[in-house]
């Protein structure tokens, strides 16, 4: 109010109306400029937690694929293994079945044995008579 009253004295009644409109203007732009710079650090605020968001997603993501890599590691050492071991037994089968060399002709000497024929070599039923078309 006082500052009202002041400015009416120093300026006049004629002047006032128009510095008013002045100062009203000025006030508006200084409070567009005010509105700007704050968005603009909100926007810098923003930027900021997004790019620590970024990197903390992008730790957590190497994170992980180091845990499937090792993962996958494990399990292909373990499946080499595996097939190491089994390929060893198949060998050790195979050396030990070769020697004795009569398990090899057993099926053969089973087929030519008398009252065997027609039987299956594995020891099954004999196969069903073929009908023949009339």
């Amino acid at each position: 109010m006082v500052i009202a009253v002041v400015a009416l004295i120093v300026i006049g009644p004629e002047r006032l109306p128009r510095v008013a409109r002045t100062m009203g203007h000025l006030f508006g732009r200084l409070q567009r400029y005010v509105n700007d710079v704050k968005a603009d650090i909100n926007r810098e605020i923003e930027l900021d937690e997004l790019r620590k968001f970024k990197s903390t997603f992008e730790d957590a993501a190497r994170g992980f694929e180091g845990t499937v890599n090792t993962t996958v590691e494990s399990v292909q050492s373990e499946v080499s293994k595996t097939e190491t071991e089994l390929n060893d037994l198949t060998k050790i089968e195979d050396t030990a079945a070769a020697p004795s060399g009569t398990q090899q002709s057993a099926p053969a000497d089973a087929a030519s044995q008398p009252g065997e024929v027609g039987r299956d070599p594995q020891g099954g039923a004999p196969p069903p008579p073929e009908k023949t078309a009339a």
